[in-house]
């Protein structure tokens, strides 16, 4: 079970990470980070695995391949991060994209990605960096372009190559490339079945060996993942949270948030703010301490 009080860090923000000479920094998870050096240089390590980072140079890296990064032990750095997790951009990629990005994070050519820093890549972050537009959707919208375009032509095309070649599953991963993962909150099986021209059974079995999981844990997954999106970022009522979240009830959003995070939505979204407010105190006195001689 996954702790109410840290289970939730936002995403498409760009952060900041100071480190002295020598300091290690280690990204949080859950799901991607995309990082830039903005001054300094260090070292991104892995097991059996290193890049070198100059001022400018960038990577993109999954939580699946775990590593930190080291700052010169002359000078130190600054990072720049962002962090995206695709399980919460229901309303904007598709299952097929989730699914591309769940087996992306476990394979090398795809979870660990660098580029120096006159790659267009980079050069993009730094620029939207510099222009500090802010926690805004426009923000939130070329961070997301910017980190699928840092997979490249392989994003597109992946997701159909990993198909199988039995017809049942190449209906169904075409159909799930088409339609983003907050349509599914919407459809019943039967409708799926009806989509797909099979046997109830076969959908059923075809569904669990694409998805890894079933059509209705797949849907008490979405359905999590958008009403902890609504209670961090809205002002919305728990009420009005649970049926946009697809709950027929504020007592069955109760019972199935406190089964995964062992707090009920108002107690949680209560510890999210207390957290915040925790935080923002401590880099306010930080900022107003004088400095040590």
């Amino acid at each position: 079970m996954m702790k109410a009080g840290c289970s939730y860090q936002p995403h498409l923000v760009i952060n900041e990470a100071i480190l002295a000479p020598g300091g290690e920094w280690t990204f949080p998870s859950p799901g991607w980070c995309f990082m830039q050096v903005g001054s300094g240089a260090g070292y991104w390590l892995r097991p059996r695995m290193y890049h070198e980072l100059a001022t400018g140079a960038a990577l993109v890296v999954s939580e699946e391949k775990p590593g930190a990064f080291r700052a010169s032990q002359v000078a130190g750095a600054v990072l720049h991060f962002a962090r995206i997790i695709p399980e919460r951009l229901i309303g904007l990629v598709t299952l097929g994209d989730q699914r591309f990005l769940q087996h992306a994070a476990r394979e090398d050519r795809f979870a660990v990605h660098y580029f120096p820093p006159t790659d267009p890549i980079s050069e993009r972050f730094s620029q939207l960096r510099k222009e500090r537009i802010g926690d805004n959707l426009l923000l939130r919208v070329r961070l997301l372009d910017l980190f699928i375009g840092s997979f490249g032509e392989d994003f597109g095309h992946q997701q159909s190559e990993s198909a199988d070649n039995a017809d049942a599953k190449v209906r169904l991963t075409k159909f799930l490339e088409q339609i983003v993962a907050f349509e599914l909150l919407q459809m019943n099986f039967s409708q799926l079945v009806q989509a797909m021209r099979c046997t109830p059974r076969h959908v059923s079995r075809t569904f669990q060996q694409v998805m890894g999981m079933s059509f209705r844990d797949k849907q008490a997954e979405l359905r999590l993942a958008r009403a902890q999106e609504l209670l961090a970022t809205t002002r919305s009522k728990v009420l009005d949270v649970a049926l946009e979240s697809g709950y027929q009830s504020v007592s069955f959003l109760n019972l199935m948030f406190k089964r995964r995070f062992g707090v009920s939505p108002a107690k949680w979204r209560e510890q999210l703010r207390d957290n915040k407010c925790s935080k923002s105190r401590k880099q306010s006195s930080a900022a107003a301490r004088p400095p040590q001689p």
